[in-house]
């Protein structure tokens, strides 16, 4: 058997299913947790990039949440309205616009997030660290290999 064939059938049909049930619950206890919130998913997508990447403009949010241009700028004007993030004029070139996360945003993204890390936190208590570490190793080597 050579190395491209060394993996059944089966067993990648189980591995895709098993991702595929565990991405689904993630997001449906996402939006469990978000239920509490006044923001949509889209909208915590949206703070998350921020959060994680700083002051962008809606052509880098659009492209990295893949939606238009024109259906991001809405997710900002009612993100805006709710003083969640603030439109910002560039220094260097005042034609360019950054979104801002603000302090409400920055408050609700890292409170939404602490509650995901808790709820994920109390599964793996199921697991000995050992387990859990091999766990990180490889989900960290297949999201390389997909990037």
């Amino acid at each position: 058997m050579n190395d491209s064939n060394k993996h059944s059938f089966e067993s990648v049909a189980s591995l895709e299913k098993e991702l595929r049930y565990i991405s689904h619950l993630i997001k449906q206890k996402g939006r469990e947790i978000l239920s509490n919130y006044t923001i949509t998913p889209p909208q915590f997508v949206a703070l998350q990039w921020l959060h994680e990447f700083g002051d962008m403009t809606i052509g880098d949010l659009s492209n990295k949440m893949y939606l238009a241009f024109s259906t991001t700028t809405d997710l900002v004007d009612r993100m805006e309205k709710s003083e969640l993030v603030q439109r910002v004029r560039d220094e260097q070139d005042r034609r360019v616009v950054r979104i801002h996360l603000l302090p409400e945003g920055e408050r609700i993204i890292e409170e939404v997030i602490e509650k995901r890390q808790n709820y994920l936190r109390e599964l793996l208590e199921n697991f000995e660290v050992a387990e859990a570490q091999e766990l990180l190793q490889l989900l960290q080597k297949l999201h390389l290999l997909m990037k």
